[in-house]
């Protein structure tokens, strides 16, 4: 089963265009959201969804009820953690903040989670695979990206979606009259 998964959009709307149409081009079955929508500004980006998603609410959400109804149409958001089995078996834990899971995701075979900004992929003792999609948003390190996940055999590969341009430092004008 291919999974899409992205995270904190942050209402960057045409970052959120580019990785629905990821998703859509590399024809996901299912779409994880691990947290950090922000506002419904993304619901009718995520509308153009071409499979359901699934996802779990952040720590900088301004309207979960907003959210929750207009997603409905899409599929399902809740509150993190949020388990479920995929259609091939596998067993998936979502959340936005890892530290929240206090270490208890036995049982799992996958871990998506968000709230870093920052990609990664990785596999503990137990084969277990955690991945963290990066910033949909790009507002944070400018390199804005998503992840999609191979459940069989399990695999995970970071996705750069186009560039931004690099924020040019601030000119600070002091003026050394008093007034």
């Amino acid at each position: 089963m291919r999974l899409g998964i992205f995270a904190d959009i942050h209402d960057h709307l045409d970052h959120a265009r580019a990785a629905v149409a990821e998703f859509n081009r590399r024809e996901c079955e299912l779409v994880v959201f691990a947290g950090d929508f922000v506002s419904t500004f993304v619901i009718p980006v995520l509308r153009e969804l071409q499979c359901p998603l699934l996802g779990c609410f952040g720590d900088n959400e301004g309207n979960k009820l907003g959210l929750t109804g207009g997603l409905r149409i899409v599929g399902t958001v809740g509150d993190p953690p949020l388990g479920f089995r995929a259609a091939d078996g596998t067993k998936i834990l979502v959340t936005h903040q890892f530290e929240l899971l206090h270490n208890d995701y036995d049982g799992a075979d996958l871990v998506i989670y968000g709230h870093t900004h920052k990609p990664a992929i990785d596999r503990d003792t137990a084969g277990r695979l955690f991945v963290n999609p990066g910033e949909t948003s790009g507002w944070t390190y400018r390199k804005p990206s998503i992840a999609v996940v191979e459940t069989q055999p399990l695999a995970a590969e970071i996705i750069l979606l186009p560039a931004m341009t690099p924020l040019e430092p601030r000119k600070i004008n002091r003026s050394t009259k008093s007034r």
